[in-house]
């Protein structure tokens, strides 16, 4: 099997005509050899990961009749979990290479599957090309991506899972675009350069987005020759990680003799130091709160070791937008929390990739909170005179409403406090509804049981219909149940018929449990199941927004086998939502792939006829 050709890692990128430049995304090297009779998925080291990752094999099983005029061919990738168009998750992918049961990857691989993202072309019918040059590699793979209809673009929320990595001209272009993103870096690519088995080369260089933090010295590892640091995280000593690289030999000397000479204990494998040495590091990421690959870059002998904290560590990333300045960062927002104006922002930029799809193109309203959970909230639907420059408006019966199409727009309505995102469920495009929304409404959040019940009735309606559902909580007491429909094919008048058909089926069923009264007094007890607010104009909370509550709980998007006795809106909390796509992925990642292929059509020529 091949060998993979591996990058040299420098720290400035190369510059010149023959240098071209590629997102580097952080994964599982692998070769695909695509034959008529066989696939295989090859690790760099010579493992096959067929089983490990199904859904890439799936997918070309799909296209081989497509691709038989082309084969055999291998191509070169990388298996990532993907964030963003610019960046993979080291955390998701490490998560699910150590899985080993079948059924739990072929869970994970359909909630949350990994993409195959191709970078280069090694065979072609059969025919090897390692010895072409770069450039009429890719012009080959681009030419045999485009004639199978395979995506030339990274989309993380595209079920097409391979994907073609592009190359750019201007590395400042896409160095801005890894720094924004957080992203692990770039490979250079020398574009006259032969393909190398397993070498080592400078024709491919990778530069990578180093974070930077001070730290201080906690001790020092004699067997494996590691120094370990910390940071101050609420008020006591926290280590963060060790390291080893970056020190010259004299560099490496000096700090060995400071802490030997301040060490307080000292072992056979270990020496011992209060803090009080301070360093500056490289570091990837934080992994599970620890620095992923720090490298020392300096000692800060200005610093006082009191000054390396946990909190300037975190509020280093995510990087925010340029132009976007935070006033008052550190304001605290919730009187029970310890969340202040800078981590809501935070939040916002980690969740964008997931939440601005739902935002673009609609008109939007906000719930702004001035002064967080300490004073007065109110409506804003028209756009401020203040506003920037880049904000985009549209108006509609003569309110100038905010288009939040953007990662800048977002920023600058959470530095507004904007917490609640309300928005209509059609775009600025479209000539009726882009989805149908059931919210399931009960009296109180004690009696959140019954929305639970509403919705699992209902998903075995619509899985009886072949209609994909998604479920999101309200973040506030109920449950929310999305039907995403193709663009400009129906009415309001359409799915008005739909919704009142299932809203008086479910009442029929449980008129104890469910109801449609619209006046609160005559509901009891029961949960409003509310059909009317599905209209033209009305407007429903946006996946991922946060509430105006005491609890900062979030409009959070669920897996339909979470919908549990155990399940609860407390479970979601503003400050839990990205670890749990982290770890979970997100729910609605098919959302918007899953509305052309609704058949809706057949549903509501039965409704017609009856």
């Amino acid at each position: 099997m091949l060998k993979p050709m591996l990058p040299t890692l420098i720290f400035e990128a190369p510059s010149g005509s023959n240098w071209v430049y590629e997102i580097k995304y952080d994964g599982f090297r692998a070769m695909l050899h695509w034959e008529k009779d066989r696939i295989q998925l090859i690790s760099r080291n010579g493992n096959l990961l067929n089983e490990q990752f199904p859904e890439v094999i799936t997918q070309c099983e799909e296209f081989s009749d497509l691709m038989a005029p082309q084969l055999p061919l291998i191509f070169d990738g990388e298996l990532c979990i993907l964030e963003s168009p610019y960046k993979a998750s080291f955390e998701q992918i490490q998560k699910r290479g150590r899985l080993r049961s079948a059924d739990k990857i072929a869970q994970i691989s359909s909630d949350n599957p990994a993409h195959y993202l191709v970078f280069d072309l090694l065979k072609l019918n059969n025919k090897s090309l390692m010895m072409e040059k770069f450039q009429v590699r890719k012009n080959e793979l681009v030419k045999l991506f485009n004639h199978a209809n395979l995506s030339v673009q990274i989309n993380p929320t595209s079920r097409q899972l391979i994907q073609l990595v592009n190359y750019e001209l201007d590395f400042h272009s896409i160095w801005k675009k890894v720094t924004e993103s957080s992203a692990e870096g770039i490979i250079a690519k020398k574009i006259d350069s032969t393909w190398d088995e397993g070498k080592r080369t400078t024709n491919w260089y990778k530069i990578k987005n180093w974070q930077v933090g001070a730290f201080f010295i906690l001790g020092y590892d004699k067997k494996n020759s590691f120094f370990h640091v910390g940071v101050l995280k609420n008020n006591s000593v926290y280590e963060i990680g060790l390291f080893s690289h970056g020190l010259s030999p004299d560099e490496r000397q000096a700090l060995l003799r400071v802490i030997k000479s301040n060490s307080v204990e000292e072992t056979g494998q270990f020496i011992k130091v209060d803090p009080g040495i301070c360093v500056e590091l490289h570091y990837l990421e934080l992994y599970k709160e620890q620095l992923r690959q720090p490298s020392f870059s300096q000692f800060r002998f200005d610093l006082e070791w009191k000054d390396c904290t946990w909190d300037k560590l975190v509020n280093n990333v995510p990087l925010l937008p340029e132009d976007i300045e935070i006033t008052h960062p550190d304001k605290p927002l919730w009187k029970d929390k310890s969340i202040t104006k800078l981590d809501y922002i935070h939040y916002l930029v980690d969740i964008s990739l997931y939440m601005l799809p739902f935002l673009k193109d609609r008109l939007l309203t906000v719930i702004r909170y001035p002064h967080g959970m300490y004073g007065e909230s109110f409506y804003q639907k028209n756009c401020p005179d203040y506003a920037p420059d880049f904000i985009q408006t549209s108006v509609s019966e003569g309110i100038d409403y905010i288009l939040c199409n953007d990662l800048k727009t977002l920023t600058w309505l959470g530095n507004q406090l904007s917490f609640e995102f309300h928005i209509p469920f059609q775009t600025i495009y479209s000539k009726g509804p882009s989805e149908i929304v059931f919210d399931l409404d009960p009296p109180s959040r004690d009696a959140f049981p019954l929305a639970k019940k509403a919705a699992t009735l209902l998903k075995d309606v619509f899985d009886g219909l072949k209609l994909t559902s998604f479920v999101k909580t309200s973040g506030n007491k109920g449950l929310q149940i999305y039907i995403p429909l193709p663009e400009n094919r129906f009415t309001y008048e359409d799915t008005r018929q739909f919704t009142e058909f299932i809203a008086n089926y479910l009442t029929t069923m449980e008129p104890d449990l469910f109801t449609t009264e619209r006046l609160k007094k005559n509901r009891g007890n029961r949960l409003y199941v509310d059909y009317v607010q599905h209209a033209e104009g009305k407007t429903i909370v946006a996946p991922y927004s946060v509430r105006g509550n005491d609890g900062a709980y979030v409009a959070t998007p669920l897996y339909w086998d979470e919908i549990t006795d155990d399940l609860s809106i407390e479970d979601f909390p503003l400050e839990t939502i990205v670890d749990r796509i982290k770890e979970k992925g997100c729910p609605f990642a098919n959302y918007f792939n899953a509305k052309e292929q609704q058949p809706f059509e057949p549903v509501l020529e039965f409704l017609r006829q009856s």
